[in-house]
């Protein structure tokens, strides 16, 4: 295998590692977008994974052509300086808040799952981001990508179990799924918004990968194959929980359910690589933040680094992930805004003599 191919890999898998957050892993995310619309489910993940692929590969791309040391640069060139600025800083808000989610999330895990007291979990969560982020880049990204191959085999493990043994039908699926519990009650349109949330996450890290890369194709292959393999995965997923939708419609933690149904250590696997995805997204939100003001790795990034990791740990403990939480569909339409955006350029690009993108 060539050293661009697996840098194209690597980025694909760092691209998956980023935005699959406790949501994604533990089902609910799939249950709530997708799952719930019962029959017409499949049809809404292969449309939302299209998007993703299309529009991860426009931003790697973008990134590269411009040399991004942050989203600011692509941001700008998309949307112009003035709205350009309004949505910087509203997806440095995100990117910030996202970060402090994961924290509270993983202090909530590890509590859950090994009895450790929260603000512990959280804390053991804020000392391995900081550990992780003082490497260089190339290294960051191999830890981003680390878990995904490990989920991948879980979820096809969970998948195809309940595919085998499945306990409700095709044919009665509608009956068990409840469309009232998804987002908006159209397919089409939480298929497109789901997108939305995975561009608006990924956009900053997947401009600095793309920077990053050699060429401009090991960028543009790197977000499709990190679209390919959240495709599989989504399709996986979406396959297992409704394979037992009369159980996962109704569990907090579905995939945790389906899992324990198969075997005991599974269910272990299954809740340390949620830690790790949990752990990878903080990581992936807050490189980007923290980027878009200092230089990485120079002295004022390395202060910023510890400063803005424990003001996250103590806003993970007083309620600020409610605020976040709140302000959360905003990130979709930007992503959907961003996506929209990307789009046009393209097509911009394929009209035109000159290279827009």
């Amino acid at each position: 295998m060539s050293s661009d191919h697996k840098d194209e890999i690597k980025i694909g898998f760092a691209y998956v590692g980023v935005v699959l957050g406790a949501g994604f892993s533990t089902g609910q995310e799939i249950l709530q977008f997708f799952s719930n619309f019962g029959t017409m489910s499949y049809a809404a993940v292969i449309l939302s994974a299209v998007v993703i692929m299309f529009i991860g590969r426009q931003a790697a791309k973008l990134g590269n052509r411009m040399d991004a040391e942050s989203h600011l640069e692509p941001i700008k060139l998309l949307f112009g300086s003035t709205l350009g600025k309004i949505i910087d800083y509203v997806l440095v808000f995100f990117l910030y808040g996202v970060m402090v989610i994961m924290l509270a999330g993983g202090g909530s895990a590890f509590e859950e799952s090994f009895g450790i007291p929260s603000w512990i979990g959280s804390f053991i969560m804020m000392i391995a981001m900081v550990i992780t982020l003082m490497l260089d880049f190339d290294k960051i990204l191999t830890a981003l990508g680390a878990v995904t191959p490990f989920l991948v085999i879980i979820v096809m493990i969970i998948a195809v179990f309940s595919f085998i043994n499945p306990s409700v039908s095709f044919g009665e699926l509608n009956q068990y799924s409840d469309i009232s519990k998804t987002p908006t009650g159209y397919w089409w349109l939480d298929a497109v918004t789901y997108s939305g949330i995975v561009l608006a996450m990924a956009f900053s890290i997947l401009s600095i990968m793309g920077a990053q890369s050699r060429t401009h194709k090991v960028a543009r292959h790197g977000g499709l194959y990190g679209g390919v393999i959240l495709l599989v995965l989504m399709l996986l997923m979406n396959g297992g929980l409704v394979s037992k939708m009369d159980v996962t419609s109704t569990a907090d933690l579905p995939t945790l359910v389906l899992a324990a149904e198969i075997h005991p250590l599974l269910s272990l696997s299954l809740t340390i690589v949620m830690l790790l995805i949990i752990y990878n997204t903080a990581v992936g939100m807050l490189y980007p933040f923290l980027s878009r003001f200092w230089k990485p790795y120079s002295r004022n990034y390395k202060t910023a680094l510890i400063i803005s990791a424990v003001a996250g740990y103590v806003l993970s403990l007083v309620g600020f992930v409610d605020l976040v939480n709140f302000f959360y569909p905003i990130l979709g339409y930007l992503g959907v805004l961003m996506g929209i955006m990307l789009t046009i350029r393209w097509v911009r690009n394929k009209t035109s003599k000159k290279q827009l993108l």
